[in-house]
């Protein structure tokens, strides 16, 4: 586990990657934003503790992650397990006692190197949840745009918690109900976004240099402010702040502390904390895990991150977030993508964006609670249509079956039903796929005339049966067959058993049968081809 890389990174800081840095920070700080409102709205918890938790995973796992582009943050996907869990505990205060414990099994996992259970996953399923995750920012951000806002920013469930609508009724009431100023807003946003992008591939110095979420936002707050005085009806800023960013302030009278909430350590007798923690630590970091081999594939440097060193740093964040009121934190991919998509160079990118949301909370909220939502849809949606270009459907067919079926599998599972759900389907798809096809390369048949070879090229697992069996039943009569085991190590007690029960078989239908180094015994497979050298000699 390379502990130290954090500081490798500052250590070789410089001011040119900081430019590419910041503007990527304050991008990811725009996009979580409504992001950490929302989820903590969805998750039945104080506003707050959404934004501590995006706090705690900038400055704390942006510095500690094993990742130089994953963002953490909380996680829309635990949305409904905190939900529950809030309710079951009966207390917030005890809820975060269960984050706190939750953290140190994470932080053990990550010392067990636990991490390494990334490398299972199929690569179809990752690029099936890069596609989906887009397609969803895109379907949930429309009535955002259009100035419809019953939903919750950051619910990626099909059915919304919120209003008893599910993706696609929002969408149609959203557009019977659209708002002039809304639409105006997003579709401003959506141009100068286009010419921001346009002008700074052209190597345009301002606009190379100063970043085009920044324009977007100041845009909509104009533009807003516009119609407060000159087109009342259009304004935004009505229905008690609906459609606009709403931080929580701190009230002049009383504390900075007055915001927290703090674990109460005397739930540590309930055991239903203890099942709240390890349920929280499993899903958790499984996203995690899951969301980091994602980032991985968007860097264009083709870094690779540590998933244990990963595990590490979300288990120390979610212990510092437990402390201080925060909701559980996981690698978010929506934040990553805006990351890696705002051009960042290193990890500082997801620390800058910490800070601003610091700033934002203690210092800023007045200003900030000025931005339209619509102005932000159109970031999210311009970060979504990357995630979810139709090129990559297209390439992912020409990739074949195998590929683009547990690719799609994934997709249309976490659209229609939410992103846990989703992903589990199209993990169980893709490794039967994997399995499947792996399955189909374990042994080859060579006819020649009667005389047939079914030759061993790996190790023979129970999967492979039923290709076995009929492989088998197609032998005819007068046949002469050689089963070579000799590359196969294992061989699965029910294929022994398979190819010892049909030397009746054989002999009843007047086919010659020969088993060559067929055994349950495991064998070395250098062994096994010096051997065969040897025989073929």
């Amino acid at each position: 586990m390379k502990i130290f890389s954090p500081l490798k990174t500052l250590s070789k800081y410089s001011l040119a990657t900081f430019r590419a840095d910041l503007p990527a920070g304050l991008s990811v700080f725009l996009v979580a934003l409504p992001l950490c409102l929302g989820i903590a709205l969805a998750s039945g918890a104080p506003l707050f503790s959404g934004l501590v938790a995006g706090m705690i995973g900038g400055l704390v796992i942006g510095f500690l992650s094993g990742s130089e582009v994953s963002v953490s943050g909380p996680a829309a996907g635990l949305a409904v397990i905190v939900a529950d869990s809030i309710n079951n505990l009966g207390a917030f205060e005890v809820f975060l006692t269960a984050v706190v414990i939750a953290g140190i099994i994470q932080f053990v996992l990550g010392l067990l190197k636990a991490g390494k259970f990334s490398g299972y996953f199929p690569d179809s399923v990752i690029r099936g949840l890069l596609v989906a995750i887009g397609l969803v920012i895109i379907l949930k951000q429309i009535p955002h745009a259009l100035g419809r806002d019953n939903d919750f920013e950051g619910e990626f469930a099909f059915q919304q918690l919120a209003d008893g609508e599910n993706t696609i009724s929002e969408i149609y009431r959203a557009v019977v109900t659209a708002s002039t100023g809304a639409v105006i807003i997003s579709l401003a946003s959506f141009f100068l976004l286009f010419f921001w992008e346009k002008a700074s591939k052209k190597g345009i110095g301002f606009f190379k240099n100063f970043p085009g979420a920044l324009a977007v936002v100041i845009l909509g707050i104009g533009l807003n402010e516009l119609f407060r005085m000159v087109m009342p009806d259009w304004y935004l800023g009505t229905s008690a702040h609906q459609h606009m960013v709403q931080i929580p302030e701190i009230e002049p009278d009383k504390g900075i502390f007055s915001v927290f909430y703090f674990p109460d350590f005397g739930a540590l007798t309930n055991p239903k904390v203890y099942v709240t923690a390890i349920t929280i630590a499993i899903v958790a970091s499984l996203e995690t895990l899951l969301n980091l081999e994602a980032a991985d594939k968007l860097d264009p440097e083709k870094r690779v991150s540590s998933p244990d060193q990963e595990m590490v740093a979300q288990g120390i964040g979610n212990m510092f977030s437990g402390l201080i009121g925060g909701l559980p934190v996981t690698s978010v991919i929506v934040r990553t993508s805006a990351n890696v998509y705002g051009g960042n160079k290193t990890r500082v990118s997801a620390i800058i964006h910490g800070i601003f949301l610091l700033v934002a909370v203690f210092l800023g909220a007045p200003l900030l609670n000025l931005i339209p939502l619509s102005c932000l849809a159109a970031l999210l949606i311009t970060v979504g249509y990357k995630l979810a270009k139709p090129e990559i459907f297209k390439k992912t067919y020409q990739e074949g079956i195998y590929q683009f079926i547990p690719f799609i599998v994934t997709v249309l599972g976490i659209v229609f039903t939410d992103l846990l759900i989703g992903i589990g389907i199209g993990l169980v798809v893709g490794i039967l796929f994997v399995l499947f096809t792996n399955f189909q390369t374990a042994f080859r048949v060579v006819r020649d005339g009667n005389k047939v070879l079914i030759k061993f090229q790996k190790d023979l697992y129970f999967l492979v049966k039923p290709q076995l069996k009929q492989t088998l039943r197609d032998l005819q009569p007068g046949d002469q067959v050689l089963v070579d085991g000799t590359y196969a190590s294992f061989i699965d007690h029910d294929i022994y058993n398979i190819l010892q029960d049909f030397q009746e078989t054989a002999h009843t239908q007047n086919i010659k049968y020969e088993l060559k180094n067929v055994s349950l015994k495991k064998r070395s497979l250098r062994h096994a081809r010096t051997r065969e050298d040897v025989i073929s000699e």
